[in-house]
């Protein structure tokens, strides 16, 4: 099924720490905002889909996370579907939303994304994520983390951070046996988007960093400094999707249409085989009828640095082996050939799971729309989301890939 519909309004909070806020204030204020953005009032609204991965963790809300989030705002009576699939439900609930304005079903729907991960107990958030693996491997998992990570670095995994620095940190050691690539490389993709997050006042941290002062900062796991690793925040995104008829209807000026939106569940293969990336990438570009030349910019997942280097690899943006290199060319950097992750990407924008998905496609809404101000991607046409989350085997146990046409 070709996907359809039109990205009618956006809305967004910074990304943060809101210690002080809730899932319902987050999600209200991005939902009130898209909805303003889409001109159209609550009751247009016919059906919604709300991506959350950790409520039931961190907050201990379960089962009705939607309804709870969207009630207060007067959203009541309408079909509301929860949305759970690690750190890709916001882009599912993007997804599926789209599905049903595709199929017919709807005129007017609302994808939504809000995440509450900051606790003072840490260790309840970093058990959100070791929750997006199977649990019957994850004892396994973490000792294996350990006995091939560096002397010494390997115990905190799961505990001091995130088991998924460790899973990336690997990936980047083996990365850098096979193909060359450099610390240096990793650190430009961090300073890279250290300036583009500066950029953007919804960003968790603002701070331009140079290459040498991301080498130079804490070492997390090796060759993983802080700054190449996404921090823990909280907050929500919510885009309003509409058919091609309500969207004339609308007179909306600049319409953002949705061309492509393909969702893959991961598979164990050989390790040079393509994987779900891969996969959800090419349908995606013959779905929307273009390759990925014809890109204006690209939000992608970077809950590492390491993570961008392998999207843009398996995107097609560079060959494989040769995504270091794509960064400290700075073809992806604002004014390059593909600007790569515009809002500061998840390791300055911040990484709420939940929200990332739907955050991704806010920032591609606006640049295609041309209202992103200092960070904005000149003639910005077409523009590609990938947001991929959990562990299943040796993949990603869920991708999804997004193709924005204005």
């Amino acid at each position: 099924m070709r996907m359809q519909g039109v990205v009618a309004g956006v809305g967004m909070t910074r990304f943060a720490k809101h210690r002080e806020l809730g899932l319902k204030t987050l999600g209200a204020a991005a939902v009130t905002e898209a909805i303003g953005d889409a001109g159209i009032g609550l009751g247009d609204i016919q059906a919604a889909w709300v991506g959350n991965c950790a409520a039931g963790i961190v907050t201990g809300q379960e089962s009705i996370r939607g309804q709870v989030i969207l009630r207060p705002i007067g959203l009541e009576r309408i079909p509301m579907v929860n949305v759970e699939n690690a750190c890709a439900s916001g882009s599912t609930a993007f997804n599926q939303a789209c599905a049903m304005v595709t199929a017919g079903f709807y005129d007017v729907v609302l994808a939504l994304g809000v995440e509450k991960l900051t606790h003072p107990d840490k260790a309840r958030s970093f058990a959100a994520f070791a929750g997006a693996v199977d649990q019957e491997e994850l004892q396994q998992m973490l000792e294996d983390l350990k006995a091939t990570g560096p002397t010494g670095e390997g115990g905190g995994a799961g505990e001091s951070r995130s088991m998924f620095m460790d899973v990336y940190a690997s990936a980047a050691r083996a990365h850098m046996a096979r193909y060359g690539t450099t610390a240096a490389q990793l650190a430009a993709v961090a300073a890279k988007s250290s300036f583009h997050g500066s950029l953007n006042p919804r960003a968790q941290y603002r701070e331009v960093l140079t290459v040498e002062e991301v080498l130079g900062a804490r070492m997390v796991v090796p060759p993983l400094t802080l700054p190449m690793c996404a921090p823990i925040g909280d907050g929500a995104a919510a885009v309003v999707v509409v058919s091609e008829g309500k969207a004339a209807e609308l007179g909306i000026p600049t319409p953002v249409r949705v061309v492509s939106s393909v969702l893959h569940s991961g598979w164990d293969h050989g390790p040079d085989e393509p994987g779900t990336v891969e996969l959800c990438a090419s349908e995606a570009y013959e779905e929307a009828g273009l390759g990925p030349d014809e890109l204006s910019l690209v939000e992608c997942h970077d809950a590492t640095v390491m993570g961008e280097i392998l999207a843009c690899e398996s995107l097609e943006l560079c060959a494989r082996g040769e995504g270091g290199k794509l960064a400290e060319s700075g073809e992806t950097r604002l004014g390059g050939r593909v600007p790569v992750n515009t809002s500061g990407g998840l390791v300055r924008k911040g990484h709420p799971v939940g929200a990332t998905g739907v955050a991704q496609i806010v920032e591609l809404t606006e640049q295609l729309r041309g209202r992103c101000g200092t960070r904005q991607v000149e003639r910005a046409n077409v523009a590609l989301a990938q947001n991929g989350g959990g562990k299943s085997g040796n993949e990603a146990a869920a991708m999804c890939v997004t193709i924005l046409r204005r």
